[in-house]
This record gives C-alpha cells, structure tokens and sequence, in this order.
C-alpha cells in the first residue's frame, strides 16, 4: 500500500504541500523599509490579518483537495487534480517573490490574474466531483480578488517601478 493509498496518506501529503507552499511564501515575503514606505489606500487590511486569513485559505483548500482525492479514485481525474493544485501552489509562491523579492508590484499585478485563474481553476476541478469541495476554494478566490485590487492601487500609487532608489 502506497502513503496516498493509506488512510492518513492524502491528507498528510495534502498538508504538507500546503505547509510548504505557505512557508515558501512566507520566506519571500519581507515587510521591511521598502514595503512600509509603499503609499496603500485606506482600506488595506491591517498586517497582522495576513497570517490568519492565509491560515484559514490553506486550511480550507486542503481539505478540499482531500475530499476530492478520496472522491475520485480515477487516476486520470486524480492527475488533473495534482497538476490544479501544483500550478497554483507555484504560482502562489511567485507572486510572493515579485511583489516582495524583486519589489515589483507591476509584476505581481500581471502574476496575480494568472494565480486568480488557477483558483478558479481548482473551484472548477473539486466541484466537479464535490460541490462542498468547490466552494471551500471560494475564500481563497475571494481573498485573491481582493488582494489583485490591493496590488492595483499599490502599483497605481506608486509606480514606475525598478527605477534606482
């Protein structure tokens, strides 16, 4: 029996992609000098709601991703569903990176509608085998509809970008 044939396997493996993907993210992401001199608009969340709202989004799309791997023993299907959540884990990271890494909202705001695309992506791919599992990745689409107007206003208040400091 292989560890995804297990009982605990998928939801093991499941979170552990999510723990990584998160700490990848939160490695990139740096809230130093740069970042606090960023004009924002009024109505950006405060940091320190960041954390919890990303614990809550990694939570809900995990179980997901459990719920429909146990749904749909299709290798096919499961396949499918492996390559949704790569993408997205992959892009998630990336946007991290340019916004925070290479100081590059402008870049962030091209990589988001790519990110936003993968959600709706993985909605589409677990609802099909689950509705409940569709709808829990709805947060995650949610926050990242806001997050890409965040990231427009940043880019529209203070560009150009990777000029010299």
């Amino acid at each position: 029996m292989t560890l995804l044939g297990s009982g605990w396997g998928a939801p093991a493996v499941a979170a552990v992609a999510a723990l990584l993907v998160a700490l990848a993210g939160g490695l990139a992401t740096r809230t130093d000098a740069w970042y606090r001199r960023l004009r924002v608009p009024a109505w950006k969340p405060p940091d320190w709601a960041f954390g919890p709202v990303w614990t809550v989004i990694f939570l809900l799309t995990t179980i997901a991703a459990v719920m429909v791997w146990n749904a749909d023993p299709d290798p096919a299907a499961r396949g499918v569903l492996l390559a949704a959540y790569a993408v997205n884990g992959l892009l998630n990271i990336a946007w991290s990176v340019l916004f925070f890494r290479f100081r590059r909202p402008d870049w962030a705001l091209a990589e988001v509608a790519a990110l936003w695309l993968s959600i709706a992506v993985l909605v589409l791919v677990a609802g099909r085998v689950s509705v409940t599992a569709g709808l829990l990745n709805l947060p995650y689409l949610a926050w990242v509809s806001v997050a890409a107007c965040l990231n427009l206003r940043i880019v529209r208040l203070n560009a150009p970008f990777g000029e010299p400091a």
